[in-house]
């Protein structure tokens, strides 16, 4: 397969990652805003833009890993797992409502996000770094989520 195919594949992933997560943050998103959140909760207009910035990070560090052949199959694994875990919260936790198995899949997110920057080290230290916002993110958000857990 050409480097040209991986990109397209990569980016297309990253594409439908965002798409259906927004697509079931979209579906709760009225019942999210009627949540009881506490006082130091992220601005609603933050999460989409960060969420933004980490895809187009991950796109960049994706990109450049193909370009330079070192997307490993590891690594790749890593970025789909991520995905995957990424889209599953926001079906659990916005489209069904469900707060506390929306807490422990973050966390596992929260794992595998810490893992991926591992792993993505031993790669390239800059990609790393470029893309430590991700479980730095991740993290926050398993944190805002147990508070909505507790509090509803």
């Amino acid at each position: 397969m050409s480097k040209s195919v991986k990109i397209f594949w990569a980016v297309a992933g990253i594409v439908l990652v965002a798409g259906l997560g927004s697509i079931f943050v979209n579906i709760g998103i009225g019942w999210f805003g009627n949540l009881n959140k506490p006082s130091q909760f992220v601005p609603n207009w933050a999460i989409p833009v960060i969420w933004t910035i980490i895809y187009i990070l991950a796109g960049v560090v994706l990109i450049n890993l193909i370009k330079n052949e070192k997307l490993s199959r590891n690594l790749r694994i890593l970025f789909i797992i991520n995905g995957t875990l990424n889209v599953l919260w926001c079906l659990v936790f916005f489209a069904l409502k469900q707060t506390q198995l929306g807490n422990i899949i973050i966390v596992i997110n929260a794992y595998f996000a810490c893992y991926l920057i591992y792993a993505l080290q031993k790669t390239n230290k800059l990609y790393a770094a470029i893309l430590t916002i991700y479980p730095i993110w991740v993290c926050i958000a398993s944190t805002l989520n147990t508070c909505l857990w507790i509090l509803n």
